[in-house]
């Protein structure tokens, strides 16, 4: 690995101190998990990385009017066993089970996965699923970004130079709907999925699609939302033709590439077929009281 100097600023205004001083030969350091081993293979090469470890106030777990707001410092094993997440936000708790080992969750950052912009990792399906944004802060101020829009390309986000994601904000899934995520893993089960998906269903009191929201990893450059197949299925009956009709279109929105967990026509169609079985367990698991909590 390169030498570098390392920083451990202990406050955010001495973060942007240290971004504007050295610029790109900056690096912000969270858990480590993605900087560090992109270091080692040099596909990175820092002269300086700032740590965010001793800048207070960004590895807690809030609950809001708006709904849950994240520390961007939180861990992921903090976020699955966080008692606010389970209660809150299941469908959350549910996909960090799911990230690689304990061991790789007891240090990786939420922050951290998200402005790595690995288009594999588990969480950014479902955290978009629920309509959650990235909070930026930088000297001049703070923005607010969907995390819909949070992806631009392979490994690229739109974190600016300058600023540091401080927290995401998450809204709670509308009350009486139901929620799942869903990875396909033909290796092992610490393995980035060969395609993931993360659906939100709420129905109408006839049983007709009320809102739906469907969004894949590993299915393309970015996670994908299907929004062909949401349109299809909104304001439709939950049956199992529509249902079918609409994971269908699923293959209009995916660009996978190939790799070593399955050629991009596989992945398309694995796509599909879990797009499916997504809807159809999100829809098993809507409450039948229909003003009752969102569950996973």
């Amino acid at each position: 690995m390169i030498d570098f100097e390392y920083h451990h600023p202990t406050s955010l205004d001495e973060v942007f101190g240290l971004l504007d001083q050295h610029g790109e030969d900056a690096r912000v350091l969270a858990g480590g998990t993605a900087l560090v081993i992109q270091m080692k293979q040099r596909l990175l090469q820092p002269s300086h990385v700032v740590g965010l470890r001793r800048v207070s106030g960004l590895n807690t777990i809030e609950s809001t009017a708006d709904g849950v707001r994240i520390g961007a410092l939180c861990t992921q094993r903090q976020i699955e066993n966080s008692p606010v997440i389970r209660d809150e936000l299941p469908l959350l708790a549910a996909t960090f089970r799911k990230v690689a080992t304990p061991r790789i969750r007891n240090m990786a950052t939420v922050g951290g996965g998200l402005v790595n912009g690995d288009p594999n990792q588990d969480p950014p399906p479902s955290l978009i699923a629920l309509g959650a944004s990235a909070v930026l802060n930088s000297k001049s101020g703070d923005r607010v970004v969907p995390l819909e829009d949070f992806f631009i390309d392979y490994y690229e986000t739109d974190v600016q130079q300058g600023e540091v994601l401080t927290s995401v904000l998450v809204p709670r899934a509308p009350a009486g709907s139901g929620s799942v995520y869903l990875k396909f893993l033909p290796r092992t089960a610490d393995d980035y999925g060969t395609v993931s998906v993360a659906a939100v269903v709420s129905k109408e009191q006839d049983g007709s699609c009320k809102d739906v929201r469907i969004v894949l990893g590993s299915a393309g450059v970015t996670p994908i939302r299907a929004t062909g197949a949401e349109d299809a299925l909104r304001g439709k009956p939950l049956t199992d033709e529509n249902i079918r009709a609409a994971a269908s279109l699923v293959k209009d929105a995916v660009d996978p590439l190939d790799d070593f967990r399955g050629s991009a026509e596989y992945k398309t169609d694995m796509a599909v077929v879990f797009a499916r079985r997504a809807l159809e367990q999100a829809m098993a698991a809507i409450p039948s009281n229909p003003s009752g909590s969102a569950r996973v």
